[in-house]
């Protein structure tokens, strides 16, 4: 395994901090840690020969994590591939060690991978191309969870507050960037832990609000809600409309059937999570059987967001991204590619 290095532009902007670290073989997560035992089979035990593909996911709290370790298991009951799935702090930094051959598979919202062809973004002037989209996951809303008792009402009050807004790399930290940027608001204190964790400071009174860019629903939003009344922000026409504008999220209604707490709708933004491999690391023949396997079998994933793992959905977000030759190949075979 390589040696991994985020691109150092990326993470000076993210940490305040102009050199970027280096992570060790043993330093890299193995998607396991000291997390409950949710009952999921974490997929990390490598196979005999050490052939095992690893596939990033994100922080353990969060959607990408659990989906993650359930779309692996199904990968390694239909197909001869054993894949691992290892935390990681998502989007960004998967893309990143999939482009320099540090994982083979990884997950990530369409946005940020568009920019790492570009250089733009948290790419930062560095361009990655050694990837290719194998098929779409489900679709990414960011959701601003605040405490109901606090009388935070609106994005700008929070002005001057404690706010988490994802980890370094994440998408949803750049989501974060993004809707605060869009509202003018400069004065804040910064967190930048996964949503686990971020909901677990709101619950302890430790933040005032948390961003994430989850599943809808989600079932860290649910728990939360179970041990407290939380709310969650809308985003208002006018700063939708500049989001829009300067970017390629897209608006979404949050409708107040998704959670009990809700009493209305509230409107967010929304991308489109993605699979993608290294085109190096991962031959065509890999790449189509993994697709073959996990999407004509994603039923057996019983993670609410796998509901979206539908052969008539499977190009979504696909646009501008380069297919990996063989999940090209399955696409094309199965005539999906003009969907």
């Amino acid at each position: 395994m390589s040696m991994f290095l985020v691109p150092a532009l990326a993470l000076a902007a993210c940490n305040g901090d102009g050199e970027a670290p280096e992570v060790d073989d043993e330093d890299l997560p193995d998607g396991g840690g000291d997390t409950e035992d949710d009952g999921v089979d974490d997929g990390d035990e490598e196979a005999d020969d050490g052939s095992a593909l690893q596939m990033g996911t994100g922080s353990t709290g969060g959607t990408y994590y659990a989906l993650g370790q359930e779309m692996a298991n199904v990968i390694n009951d239909h197909t001869d591939q054993q894949v691992n799935a290892v935390a990681t702090d998502a989007s960004v930094e998967n893309i990143a060690r999939v482009s320099e051959q540090d994982l083979e598979l990884g997950m990530t919202v369409h946005i940020p991978a568009i920019d790492a062809l570009e250089g733009e973004g948290d790419f930062q002037g560095e361009t990655m191309d050694n990837f290719g989209f194998m098929g779409y996951i489900y679709p990414e809303t960011n959701q601003i969870v605040v405490a109901a008792d606090d009388d935070i009402e609106s994005i700008e009050d929070l002005e001057g507050m404690r706010v988490n807004v994802g980890p370094p790399g994440s998408a949803s930290h750049a989501a974060s960037q993004l809707i605060l940027d869009a509202h003018g608001i400069e004065d804040y204190e910064e967190y930048e832990e996964g949503f686990g964790d971020g909901a677990s400071m709101l619950q302890d009174g430790n933040v005032d609000a948390t961003f994430g860019l989850l599943g809808l629903p989600d079932t860290g939003i649910e728990e939360l809600a179970a041990q407290q009344d939380v709310e969650l922000l809308t985003i208002e026409d006018e700063y939708l409309d500049e989001i829009e504008a300067n970017s390629d999220y897209e608006r979404i209604t949050i409708e107040a059937d998704n959670y009990d707490f809700m009493e209305e709708d509230v409107e967010g933004i929304a991308a489109y999570a993605v699979l993608i491999g290294s085109l190096d690391d991962v031959d065509e023949d890999t790449a189509y059987e993994i697709v073959e396997g996990l999407y004509e079998n994603a039923d057996d994933v019983s993670h609410a967001q796998a509901d979206h793992m539908t052969m008539e959905d499977i190009m979504l977000g696909s646009e501008d991204l380069p297919l990996h030759p063989g999940a090209e190949q399955y696409f094309e075979e199965n005539d999906l590619l003009d969907q």
